[in-house]
């Protein structure tokens, strides 16, 4: 009789168990996905059946609800020091960066309970770090109606988050809260492999999954070469032997892919792009839209599984690869801060599309682009993958950045940058940049009106620092993503993100009448300015006729004219 009631007491167990594991998308047979709550209960239910699994709470997000990071382990450790201490590999995987391309949010559920459940091993050096749902705000603003062309699920989340921004631009800027707790999250877990899960519709083809890679050139040196020769190519094997034709991201929007396409460019704002600045092998796998909400989950979770593969049969050469670059960095001389795309690199692969054409719009009446599904074709395509270097920095001793600027420092606090304040007032020569020209966009991206084609000067002057203002080395981890942020000329740098913007504007000026009589006696006792100014009024006959141009010439070359206007505000130590 005992055996029988405890016999009864395992199977309800399991029988209860596997109700909780039992996710909204298994029970919708493929076609839904959870909300917000239910996918977050989910994850604690399976936290308390099985000890491989800790749900940690960390930062705040826009939505005013806490990020949650998921560690996953065989011996259920989830300290990232013990986990760096006993050379581990981890993964860092982010679902729902796009709250409206679920898939995975709902392909990490399923291998996460497999693993549980022993449906699916991981290898002992293997930890995964899941974040379940990064842009919460979007996920609770669900519908059924927001991507009208994509197949599935029935209901789906938001790409704006709380704030409406789109998370996928905000890694090196920070606007979100959310960005600040994956910032914290990223240099604490300092991921080997980082997957950041999408979806995706530039044309109509037979594959169901495509990856974006970190752009291996920029990237760069042994890191980019494994990369590009080995990490890549065996990942693609491995999801052959899954059954799926993986083909790169399908960088096409209103063409046709038949010819090839240009790799997409990653910049620091992508988070595949953040990622490279830190030496992480950062990936954006991207499921096709038009295929079934099942398919694409299926194919997500394979992928997964690959990446977890690979990573653990390579995890000693991926950690001395990460780590020599980590060393390198710290004594690189030289940073590439522009890069032009080279057409003559290119890789080839079989590319399974469908035949496209122009017909007349039964909206418009005028020529639109369509795809026959009736007519599939494989052919073998070019991904132009390479871009070279256009213009280099060279790498100076240290920054220095008053601490007025804080919402500067704060960011740089948050990833890990090492810096010391000043302890006392010093004088020290520095390199000086002059903002000499600069577009603005006139129209917000993303909250901003980003500075571009931004031409400087630069000279040495010696300045007189103060206390607590912030000396940053450029001896450390960080100094790839010190030159992206801080050079003013990088794409996503502070200053292209308008943190600096407040030196564009001149903040003191003069009374015209009661200057005309402090001018002339400066030009006096200047004989050389007074040269300059007739040579310029000589020069340009518009100038010679303005007389408060030439004010104001007086005024900008005599020292009241303030130093700060157009002055970048971070300071370069040089030799």
């Amino acid at each position: 009789m005992k055996k029988i009631l405890l016999a009864c007491c395992i199977i309800s167990s399991i029988i209860s168990n596997a109700q909780k594991t039992t996710t909204r998308f298994e029970r919708s047979g493929g076609t839904q996905t959870p909300t917000y709550f239910e996918a977050i209960d989910w994850w604690k239910k399976l936290d308390a059946i099985s000890g491989k699994v800790k749900m940690l709470t960390k930062g705040m997000t826009d939505a005013g609800y806490p990020l949650h990071l998921v560690v996953v382990a065989n011996n259920g450790d989830y300290n990232f020091d013990n986990i760096k201490k006993n050379n581990k590999r981890v993964i860092l995987i982010n679902n729902g960066i796009h709250p409206g391309e679920p898939d995975g949010i709902d392909a990490s559920m399923l291998l996460v309970r497999d693993i549980v459940e022993n449906r699916y091993r991981i290898p002992d050096n293997i930890v995964l770090a899941i974040i379940p749902v990064y842009n919460i705000g979007g996920c609770l603003n669900r519908s059924a109606d927001y991507r009208v062309d994509q197949n599935g699920p029935e209901e789906f989340g938001f790409r704006g988050n709380g704030q409406n921004l789109d998370l996928n631009r905000d890694f090196i800027k920070c606007d979100s809260r959310n960005a600040r707790a994956f910032a914290e999250i990223f240099h604490q877990t300092d991921p080997d492999v980082f997957v950041d899960n999408h979806v995706s519709n530039g044309a109509d083809y037979q594959h169901i999954m495509t990856l974006l890679s970190t752009q291996h050139n920029k990237l760069g040196g042994a890191i980019g070469d494994y990369l590009d020769k080995e990490m890549e190519p065996a990942i693609y094997s491995l999801m052959k032997q899954k059954g799926y034709d993986l083909v790169p991201y399908v960088n096409v929007w209103g063409g046709k892919p038949d010819d090839g396409w240009q790799q997409f460019w990653d910049s620091p704002r992508y988070g595949s792009g953040y990622g490279a600045l830190w030496n992480t092998f950062s990936f954006v796998p991207e499921t096709h839209m038009l295929k079934a909400y099942e398919l694409r989950v299926k194919a997500t979770y394979a992928l997964m599984q690959s990446f977890i593969e690979f990573t653990a049969k390579n995890a000693n050469t991926i950690k001395t690869i990460r780590d020599r670059a980590k060393e390198s960095v710290k004594k690189q001389t030289q940073f590439p801060i522009s890069w032009d795309f080279d057409r003559s690199g290119y890789r080839e692969f079989l590319y399974k599309g469908f035949e496209s054409g122009m017909k007349a719009s039964e909206v418009s009446g005028m020529p639109r682009l369509y795809y026959d599904r009736t007519k599939p074709y494989e052919k073998t395509v070019k991904l132009f993958d390479h871009y070279t270097p256009k213009e280099f920095i060279e790498k100076p001793e240290a920054y220095i950045i008053p601490h007025g600027w804080w919402p500067v420092i704060d960011l740089l606090k948050l990833n890990k940058v090492q810096m010391r304040a000043l302890k006392a007032d010093t004088t020290i020569e520095v390199e000086v940049y002059k903002i000499e020209d600069y577009k603005s966009s006139p129209r917000q991206y993303e909250m901003h009106h980003m500075n571009s084609d931004v031409k400087l000067s630069s000279k040495k002057e010696k300045i007189l620092f103060h206390k607590g203002d912030w000396y940053v080395p450029m001896n450390q981890v960080a100094n790839r993503f010190l030159i992206e942020t801080l050079e003013p000329q990088a794409q996503d740098s502070y200053f292209s993100w308008n943190f600096f913007d407040a030196v564009l504007g001149q903040k003191e000026g003069y009374s015209a009448y009661a200057f005309e009589d402090i001018a002339a006696d400066y030009l006096k006792k200047n004989p050389e300015l007074k040269l300059k100014l007739e040579e310029h009024r000589a020069a340009d006959s518009a100038f010679a006729k303005n007389g408060r141009a030439q004010l104001n010439f007086v005024f900008e070359n005599s020292p009241w004219f303030e130093p700060a206007y157009l002055r970048y505000p971070v300071f370069r130590v040089t030799k």
